[in-house]
């Protein structure tokens, strides 16, 4: 699998090649912003690895951008330890977010997490939810919200899925974090909530009085299925 490596400073994108291939990846690299839209365009790589701060276009202007046209997970890397940073990344449509200095391990371990697009229970690959006003099939990763079919990014579908998969129920934030995102996740709360908002923009009848996708204060979120939030 290929991953595009998109940082202004030479030295960090040399440490971070020679350690992605040496974990087996392809690596191609860009210098800049602009750079990365034009290697992106050419090379469509599996994943992306973006520094937030860059001369010219920022990272969060490349996410924005690359998410016009595609679903690739974007890791972004920043120096910027602020929920304030976190949030504004995923609201670009960054999936994850990673803290310099950082472990080579970690980082590796959240581009395995990133890649992976299904969940590893094989049954809820059998299943799908169907009624009035919200479809989401789970094979084919597409949902439909009051006859409108829907996109979502693959983060925001394997949420969706999840809470669907387990209607009714208090779902905590550790286990959501853990089954979307993977073992290594489960105090990025700020994940959970923008992705949820995100999810309410596109699937609630009027976001800002959820219907489908509930709050539990202190617990995590709940899927209230359609019929019963009439």
């Amino acid at each position: 699998m290929t991953i595009l490596l998109v940082d202004d400073e030479p030295q960090i994108r040399r440490t971070l090649r020679s350690s992605l291939a040496a974990a087996g990846y392809g690596v191609r690299e860009a210098r800049s912003g602009e750079e990365a839209l034009t290697a992106f365009r050419e090379e469509m790589p599996d994943l992306l690895i973006v520094d937030v701060n860059m001369p010219g276009m920022s990272g969060f202007e490349v996410c924005r951008e690359i998410r016009e046209t595609s679903d690739v997970p974007i890791i972004m890397l920043s120096v910027r330890n602020s929920e304030h940073d976190k949030v504004r990344a995923l609201d670009a449509g960054a999936d994850d977010y990673v803290v310099k200095p950082f472990g080579m391990q970690e980082l590796l371990a959240r581009i395995r997490a990133n890649l992976r697009r299904s969940l590893h229970d094989a049954d809820q690959d059998k299943l799908s939810f169907q009624s009035a006003d919200l479809a989401v099939d789970f094979v084919r990763r597409t949902v439909t919200a009051r006859g409108r079919e829907v996109r979502l990014t693959p983060k925001e579908f394997d949420l969706l899925r999840y809470l669907v998969s387990h209607p009714g129920k208090a779902i905590p934030h550790r286990e959501l974090l853990q089954s979307v995102w993977g073992p290594d996740y489960g105090d990025e709360t700020e994940y959970l909530r923008v992705f949820v908002n995100q999810l309410r923009k596109k699937i609630e009848p009027k976001p800002s009085q959820p219907r489908y996708l509930l709050t539990e204060p202190w617990v995590g979120y709940r899927f209230r299925p359609p019929e019963d939030g009439q």
